[in-house]
């Protein structure tokens, strides 16, 4: 089994339209950024997405995406190839994998994985912690200027910058915890019980 260092990860974040009552969630926004102890961050990739639905008002409030970012837009089907060669052969990494995964179902059989769930692996190694969202994570560890500093122009609830959050948190987390040389399956099934514990108490 590969080690954590002989990986290549790949982040993917996608921005969404909103569910209306009566109807499923559509992304408008997809982003996906690459890294690795070898490379460094490399492959960089965003884009709107079209979508026949409405963007809710309560989803326009978070990303300030609007119909008349999406006017030229492709379809996430359309980009196949692209999300094919990024995501083929990497660990694919998401904070809170349920809506990347959930999206990712457009392409029946895909087989892309194994996934890292940057939430799960937070709780894991910082229990005590009260909040665990991707951007309290990345101020409470002193990452924003980083993230920041790489994707120049963009902001939380941007598909490429939460891409890069998420990999520069996995990255602070590998080195913090000493974890390079272990086996990649260290990664995939985190122990959140002392999380649970804290919760319930």
């Amino acid at each position: 089994m590969q080690t954590i260092r002989q990986c290549r990860f790949t982040a993917i974040d996608f921005e969404s339209a909103g569910a209306a009552r009566g109807m499923t969630d559509s992304p408008v926004q997809v982003g996906l950024a690459s890294w690795s102890e070898e490379t460094g961050h490399t492959g960089d990739f965003v884009s709107y997405l079209f979508t026949d639905q409405p963007i809710q008002w309560s989803a326009r409030k978070v990303h300030g995406i609007g119909p008349e970012d999406l006017a030229e837009a492709p379809a996430l089907l359309s980009l196949w190839p692209e999300l094919k060669s990024r995501l083929a052969g990497a660990v694919v990494v998401a904070h809170g994998k349920g809506t990347e995964k959930r999206f990712l179902r457009a392409f029946p059989g895909h087989g892309f994985g194994p996934w890292v769930d940057t939430l799960l692996l937070a709780r894991a190694a910082w229990p005590a912690l009260e909040d665990h969202s991707l951007g309290a994570l990345c101020e409470t560890h002193g990452l924003t200027a980083v993230i920041r500093a790489r994707v120049a122009g963009r902001s939380w609830h941007d598909a490429l910058f939460d891409s890069v959050a998420s990999l520069v948190l996995l990255g602070h987390l590998i080195e913090s915890h000493g974890l390079a040389g272990h086996p990649i399956s260290t990664l995939l099934h985190p122990d959140t019980s002392a999380w649970h514990k804290n919760r319930r108490s």
